[in-house]
């Protein structure tokens, strides 16, 4: 959605409750807006603005490389991966799809979208073979996808029609989420719903949702399924930061309907959300642009466990860390 703005802040303080930071690693300080990263062979990759992508290694933050896409300005929000590249598109039009080399790092643009509106929110890959990413609408209307399938992009054909007003957030890469038999996408703006695709007949279903919705800043933002049946968005209104009504929700039927959780009791607006690996949806963590916050039962309450700000994506790494990235840097967060 090209409403969305980049908010700064500056680093304050740590907040404790029942989960705590331990500790915090900054492992990249770099002039770059990071809203997209993937983890592989024990690296945190990234894209982000100025045509930037790169890597910090785990094991040795001291070894890390960045690249330029493009010598082009261009901005990336979105990044994913199969076995052998990774793939990000940047925002505005034209949209370019690039797939660059897991092993030497060079780059090709395999697709292009030249439509005026092409915007797009978030790609995700289901699994090596399988990957979708999301548009806003053209003038019809229309929802607009893009699918890898078969080593290839294309669009994927459908008549589902979004309402004047809804479209998404190139927030975190995190408004698409899947299982193996489900994909979802999470809308926002003045009307903020979710779209189901059922991987196997590749029926297209759509539920409304009580989350905040109405204005072209209002939404969810991120979700997350731990398996078919349970999963959790995030989100609020990104020009009313503190905001905590009807922003964070749980379902437990696939998307069909979903519950509003810790309304008027949370620390505001989210820009991602992550199930605990191995949690079985249990635990998991919200990033914002003006905190970090951790939930230990299946999203029902919330506690602020970091002042952070000017973050906007996050991943485990493990059990117990957590990378964080946005506004000019990357962090890893020790939780205990």
């Amino acid at each position: 959605m090209k409403k969305f703005l980049s908010l700064v802040f500056l680093s304050v303080g740590i907040t404790a409750f029942s989960q705590q930071v331990e500790s915090i690693e900054t492992i990249l300080n770099d002039k770059i807006s990071i809203r997209a990263i993937e983890l592989y062979d024990n690296k945190v990759w990234y894209s982000g603005s100025d045509s930037k992508f790169g890597f910090v290694d785990l094991s040795n933050t001291k070894h890390q490389k960045q690249i330029r896409l493009s010598d082009e300005k261009l901005e990336f929000r979105t990044l994913g991966q199969d076995k052998n590249s990774f793939y990000t598109i940047n925002i505005v039009s034209p949209a370019r799809f690039f797939k660059i080399n897991k092993k030497d790092l060079k780059s090709q643009i395999v697709y292009t979208d030249s439509a005026k509106t092409a915007f797009y929110d978030a790609l995700h890959f289901v699994n090596d073979k399988l990957a979708y990413t999301f548009s806003d609408a053209d003038s019809d209307l229309l929802l607009k996808l893009a699918v890898y399938k078969d080593g290839k992009w294309k669009m994927f054909t459908n008549n589902v029609k979004l309402n004047d007003g809804e479209a998404a957030f190139a927030a975190s890469n995190t408004n698409i989420s899947s299982t193996r038999k489900y994909v979802w996408i999470a809308t926002g703006g003045k009307a903020s719903r979710i779209l189901r695709l059922n991987l196997k007949t590749e029926k297209l279903e759509i539920f409304n949702t009580p989350f905040i919705q109405g204005e072209s800043s209002q939404g969810m933002y991120s979700i997350d399924f731990n398996d078919d049946q349970f999963g959790v968005a995030v989100g609020g209104d990104y020009t009313k930061q503190e905001a905590n009504i009807n922003n964070i929700a749980t379902t437990h039927d696939g998307g069909e309907t979903w519950q509003i959780q810790a309304s008027g009791q949370n620390a505001g607006y989210m820009t991602c959300v992550k199930i605990k690996p191995g949690s079985k949806g249990k635990e998991m963590i919200g990033v914002g642009d003006q905190h970090i916050s951790y939930s230990s039962d299946f999203g029902k309450t919330w506690k602020k466990i970091s002042d952070e700000k000017g973050l906007y994506v996050g991943q485990w790494i493990d059990g117990n860390k957590v990378v964080v990235a946005g506004k000019d840097r990357i962090l890893v967060m020790k939780i205990k």
